[in-house]
């Protein structure tokens, strides 16, 4: 579920005809689907830890419907951005925590990996667009017609600079965005061949048992 809502979260666009078609109200029943599927990652973690989960997802959720009414705020995205930061990398560090716990393999560890990919992808697309409100001069090529369009043209960014693509239409203007994208190409790169390494070992580990 988890990686399902993930996916289509960040790829929903994909059969939207006009990017005026995503509307808040889009966006709010994709960020319920997201809640709602990040509760089984939760499951038995203690009070605490859902409390906190419970919390990070009604600021964002309630942060997501103010949008419409201080569009012209521009110093209140950055707080929206972070906000899902702390969501999506309190989501993440539970999901590795589960992926690097058991010494074997099967479709759950499979997805699991294929969430924190994801989940990488969210947190850097919340982190850029955050630097790209406080100074939109941070990044060129990037679309500041609407919300939406800047959030797919970063899902576009961060994902190329992940997989080491690169096209280069998008550029990071000043010296701390460039150090941070190329801490993202680096991170990207680390989780594939961290990754790998625990998918080995738990194989590994499996058939010799």
């Amino acid at each position: 579920m988890l990686l399902f809502a993930l996916v289509q979260h960040l790829f929903i666009g994909i059969f939207l005809p006009y990017l005026s078609s995503y509307t808040v109200l889009l966006w709010a029943v994709n960020l319920i689907i997201l809640g709602l599927s990040s509760i089984g990652v939760f499951i038995e973690k203690g009070k605490f830890k859902n409390i906190i989960r419970n919390v990070l997802f009604i600021v964002v959720f309630i942060l997501t419907f103010i949008v419409p009414f201080i569009q012209k705020f521009n110093r209140f995205y950055p707080v929206l951005g972070i906000s899902y930061v702390m969501f999506f990398s309190f989501i993440f560090f539970e999901v590795i925590k589960f992926l690097i716990r058991p010494g074997y393999i099967n479709i759950d560890i499979i997805v699991a990996a294929a969430c924190g990919y994801f989940l990488l992808i969210e947190i850097s697309v919340f982190l850029m667009m955050s630097i790209f409100y406080i100074n939109p001069h941070s990044f060129s090529g990037i679309s500041a017609v609407s919300v939406p369009a800047t959030y797919v043209d970063f899902i576009y960014f961060c994902s190329i600079t992940f997989t080491s693509i690169g096209f280069g239409d998008i550029l990071p203007n000043t010296h701390y965005t460039k150090l941070l994208t190329s801490f993202l190409g680096i991170s990207g790169q680390f989780y594939t061949v961290m990754l790998v390494g625990i998918l080995i070992s738990k194989f590994s580990s499996q058939l010799n048992k």
